[in-house]
């Protein structure tokens, strides 16, 4: 790559940090696209003349500002930067095309189940009564960025899984004519589990952002209720406050 062609080797701005804002540039100026991979740190390296721990260092600069991604198996790739998420009622599938991302899903469950304690709680139904669960991994350009698990009542028990995977499913209920108003969300974090990590293509007990959400509809009846976690690396919340 001819990114690399000018550095300074004598000069006093470390090597790390040249080629850290080289490969930086890079990316933000699309000469690397999303989903570009970089050469592991070994080739790259002795391509240079650098040390390993140079050149990790510098990869690692940018998968801080959440420009690469380390995915197991396939390497260091471009992601460009994160999804920031307002705390509005919006959904993830919107938020990932608003940012001019493509997203895309893969469905692990839909079924029915009966509620339990939690679920009938949040959904305002009898505990034991049939609800549609269902469970995705919803990906950015190809790239897994969260683990969304989602409880609905009953009447929505006929949702067909293509539906679920060509489109959101705050899209998919407001086709059967849910006015979407009002939600009661918690923001946490906690440790990926062994299956959370395999399917997000990070290290075991890697750090995800937690969001718990019951949204209502303009009649203040409970829709849905979902469980999500998502890579900190590649998605965040953004928060507006104001003084009183």
């Amino acid at each position: 790559m001819g990114m690399f062609m000018d550095l300074e080797r004598s000069g006093p701005i470390p090597l790390y940090f040249q080629v850290s804002q080289r490969i930086e540039k890079a990316i933000l100026s699309g000469e690397l696209p999303a989903g570009s991979r970089l050469e592991n740190e070994v080739a790259l390296g002795q391509r240079l003349g650098l040390s390993r721990p140079t050149v990790r260092r510098a990869i690692q600069e940018i998968v801080d500002k959440g420009l690469l991604v380390r995915r197991r198996g396939i390497g260091t790739q471009v992601v460009h930067g994160q999804v920031t998420r307002r705390v509005e009622l919006t959904s993830l599938y919107d938020d990932l095309t608003n940012t001019h991302k493509v997203p895309s899903t893969h469905l692990l469950t839909l079924e029915s189940q009966p509620a339990d304690a939690k679920t009938a709680e949040r959904l305002g139904v009898d505990e034991g009564s049939p609800t549609l669960h269902l469970r995705r991994v919803r990906l950015a350009d190809d790239v897994p960025v969260a683990v969304m698990e989602n409880w609905l009542p009953a009447e929505f028990i006929g949702i067909e899984p293509t539906d679920l995977v060509a489109h959101g499913l705050y899209q998919v209920l407001r086709s059967r004519g849910v006015t979407m108003r009002v939600a009661r969300q918690h923001i946490g974090a906690r440790k990926s589990t062994a299956e959370e990590s395999a399917l997000l293509e990070i290290e075991k007990s890697s750090a995800l952002l937690t969001m718990d959400r019951t949204a209502f509809d303009n009649s203040g009846r409970a829709v849905e209720f979902g469980q999500h976690c998502y890579r900190p690396d590649l998605y965040s919340f953004e928060v507006t406050l104001v003084e009183k």
